[in-house]
């Protein structure tokens, strides 16, 4: 499909001069602060992915990556940042109706794939945790992968059930039922900070979409009863929950809270300005995952506070251009595109609080990525594809408030 760069509004005659033309506006066809702030964050990311890793060759737990020396992990990220630009570049040409078509079907192709993972010999355990098929190259993580295609599932399920959004029976079980089949799949790996990600997904897009507000409190009761169950059942998710209420009780901060009293330390050498670009202590095996989960705390240490505000910001500024896309798609009568804007909004906005609350304590430790600057193939693909999408919702709406055709 193609489209020309840049587009006008209110388009002049074609009896009109080219200079004139030139001259009736400079809007762009798409969103130029949202794709700076993404670059900003990705580039940003590889640079403390760098920072954070440099001395992890050191450590027996990555030996075999000494042969790359301190570059291996710099040298993959920023691989998974040109591969994830050349992607996104792809998903930006699909036609977002297209998208919508095929939803379900990608839906039932990714639960394929999450059931995948857990046969043995097929997915690879990683840190206890069996999450990701093995491609040769890199790992999938079908997990992420389902953030995105949970959003395009979720808005097109509401607009295709949206005179039944006010029954539970046709409703709302239908999708609770997906939703249900896939967290399934996920504590089995586990996973339990994705499936966290995803309720808030379909349970976000559901009520943008006009569920029925008694059965959504109903059944938010329900789900924070089934979250505080699983950690209730679980010894090793309730002893870290219990070590998170006290971190610096002596056998917490050796045990279950290692990772996040080292995290405060971190943030608190950091203090307003940071101890400079490279010069962390925390990341020289002091604390576990500094590259991927822990990334926000090595940035609070080596540029302080004011590092960390600026990455709030940027993170701030592509949740609030989400939800501006997404308001103006259902103004102009794009439904999905809309709920897939403020589903995409919904996404990037409750992996980065939790990464970042768990990061400064606020919440209990989870294994979640930050969007965009973790270290890790999957998670930066998926990111961008999900953002391609977003541009592509913004592009349509230019197009379609021009008066033009998709």
């Amino acid at each position: 499909m193609a489209f020309q760069l840049p587009f006008r509004f209110n388009a002049p005659p074609a009896s009109m001069p080219v200079g004139s033309r030139a001259r009736q506006s400079k809007m762009m066809e798409y969103d130029q602060p949202l794709v700076w702030v993404t670059l900003l964050l990705m580039l940003l990311g590889m640079v403390m992915v760098y920072s954070a890793s440099i001395s992890l060759p050191d450590s027996p737990k990555f030996a075999n990556y000494v042969r790359w020396q301190n570059t291996y992990f710099l040298t993959r990220q920023a691989l998974f940042i040109a591969a994830a630009l050349i992607v996104g570049l792809f998903v930006f040409r699909v036609r977002i109706a297209d998208l919508q078509k095929a939803a379900p079907y990608l839906f039932i192709g990714t639960l394929v794939l999450l059931v995948l993972v857990l046969i043995p010999g097929l997915g690879v355990v990683v840190n206890g945790g069996r999450r990701w098929l093995s491609l040769k190259v890199v790992n999938l993580q079908p997990s992420e992968l389902m953030k995105v295609v949970a959003v395009l599932y979720a808005a097109d399920y509401t607009v295709r059930k949206q005179e039944y959004m006010h029954k539970l029976t046709k409703g709302f079980m239908p999708m609770a039922a997906a939703v249900g089949f896939v967290g399934l799949l996920l504590l089995l790996e586990p996973d339990l900070g994705a499936f966290g990600v995803i309720v808030c997904i379909a349970m976000g897009i559901l009520f943008l979409g006009g569920i029925n507000a008694i059965w959504f409190g109903g059944i938010g009761a329900v789900l924070v009863t089934i979250f505080i169950s699983i950690i209730a059942l679980s010894k090793f998710r309730r002893e870290r929950y219990f070590a998170y209420l006290n971190p610096w009780q002596e056998d917490n901060a050796l045990n279950k809270a290692y990772q996040l009293t080292h995290s405060l330390i971190a943030f608190g050498r950091g203090e307003i300005f940071g101890v400079g670009l490279g010069g962390s202590v925390e990341k020289l095996h002091y604390l576990p995952e500094a590259h991927t989960d822990f990334l926000l705390a090595v940035i609070g240490e080596e540029l302080g506070l004011v590092g960390v505000l600026v990455v709030i910001a940027m993170f701030y500024w592509i949740v609030k251009r989400s939800f501006d896309i997404g308001r103006q798609a259902i103004a102009i009568d794009q439904t999905f595109a809309g709920l897939t804007a403020k589903g995409i909004g919904i996404w990037i906005g409750v992996q980065t609080f939790i990464n970042m609350g768990v990061n400064l304590g606020l919440l209990p430790t989870k294994g979640l990525t930050l969007p965009l600057m973790s270290y890790g193939g999957t998670g930066v693909v998926i990111n961008c594809v999900g953002l391609a999408i977003l541009l592509r919702i913004d592009y349509e709406n230019r197009v379609l408030m021009r008066g033009g055709r998709l």
